[in-house]
């Protein structure tokens, strides 16, 4: 019998470390996207349980709704395991669905992401519309387990990532009703992200970014563009076009939440992105460097396919955010690559809604 003198401390202390998923008072956050195999074999996605387990891992994000006004659902090769609901274009995935519930039970942060680089809609035309798409939304997915069509049937994702990397309008309506859903269900905690490109301010999400939406931590996309990881200057105390900084500041001047944190978005692997991929090494010192600003809350990664290509990558990673940090500082060296399209034989080709 446990005492009820108990702390909480000591509590934590013999709890199962892999009970831990977004914490806002924490450096060590690693989120990993899953469901766009952008590796693209037909073996380097498995089902998202077998991820869960790892320790180092506290939020995955499930790649993606990339239709809203009609809701369209790919998760690329898992999808073989689902069926599409008839009059619909959205997925009926009892795997998933079980393997949600499995990965919560374990502590992780299961949120969906909605967008991708291949999303087209643009938003909305006012904010009425805007505000009905949030509200079907939000039953395809939150709380109310009876509405009809639910991709992840019974489960209930932790909350919504928005992932657009084109001109967008009338998003604030929605993702405000979306927030004011997930505000109003005090039956769990549910977390709202966005992942934004580096450049500053960001051109699809600024309407949101810019003072009008509570996020509660945003996943910079610090490759594909002139501000990533290869413009880090190693050993300097002020970086100019690696731009960490100039996050820093949006988060503590501009954004709704002066509590959000700030993950650094990074490429998993050599074909993760078209450019900016960077070794555990190498990233080592741009990590240590992002930890003096208070609002970093740790590594983003494209995507789960790509990090178990890589072995060792993880670790190393998740060594640097949890490590002191000393030792010394290598030069940060960039390799640009672009995704390998071989598959292996029977693979079936789906669409790849990754950032590319």
């Amino acid at each position: 019998m446990v005492s009820s003198q108990l702390t909480l401390a000591s509590l934590a202390s013999i709890l199962p470390t892999v009970l831990a998923g977004f914490n806002a008072n924490s450096q060590s956050n690693v989120a990993v996207y899953w469901g766009q195999n952008s590796y693209g074999q037909a073996s380097s996605q498995v089902r998202l349980s077998n991820y869960c387990s790892n320790s180092e891992i506290s939020i995955i994000p499930l790649s993606f709704l990339n239709g809203i006004k009609t809701p369209i659902t790919n998760f690329a090769n898992a999808g073989d395991n689902c069926t599409v609901f008839a009059g619909t274009q959205l997925l009926d995935c009892p795997q998933i669905e079980e393997d949600i519930k499995t990965c919560q039970s374990q502590g992780k942060t299961i949120t969906l992401s909605i967008g991708g680089a291949t999303y087209t809609e643009g938003g909305f035309s006012d904010s009425a519309s805007a505000e009905a798409a949030a509200d079907n939304i939000w039953s395809l997915f939150g709380s109310d387990t009876s509405a009809a069509n639910r991709p992840f049937g019974s489960a209930v994702v932790d909350g919504f990532d928005f992932d657009f990397e084109s001109t967008t309008q009338n998003f604030v309506p929605f993702a405000s009703r979306l927030r004011s859903h997930m505000d109003s269900d005090t039956s769990k905690t549910y977390y709202l992200s966005g992942a934004p490109q580096c450049v500053y301010p960001d051109a699809a999400m600024n309407d949101m970014l810019n003072g009008a939406i509570a996020f509660d931590y945003i996943m910079i996309q610090f490759y594909n563009n002139y501000c990533g990881l290869q413009s880090y200057v190693a050993g300097s105390s002020t970086q100019n076009n690696f731009n960490f900084a100039t996050w820093d500041n949006w988060a503590k001047t501009v954004s709704k939440n002066p509590n959000v944190k700030v993950l650094l978005g990074i490429p998993a692997n050599t074909g993760a992105a078209g450019s900016g991929y960077t070794s555990a090494a190498n990233l080592a010192p741009i990590i240590q460097y992002c930890k003096q600003f208070s609002s970093f809350g740790g590594v983003m990664m494209w995507d789960m396919s790509q990090l178990y290509q890589n072995a060792g990558f993880l670790d190393s990673v998740y060594g640097s955010l949890a490590g002191s940090g000393s030792g010394t500082t290598p030069t940060t060296t960039l390799v640009t690559t672009t995704r390998a399209t071989t598959t292996a034989p029977g693979a079936t080709l789906v669409p790849q809604y990754g950032r590319k």
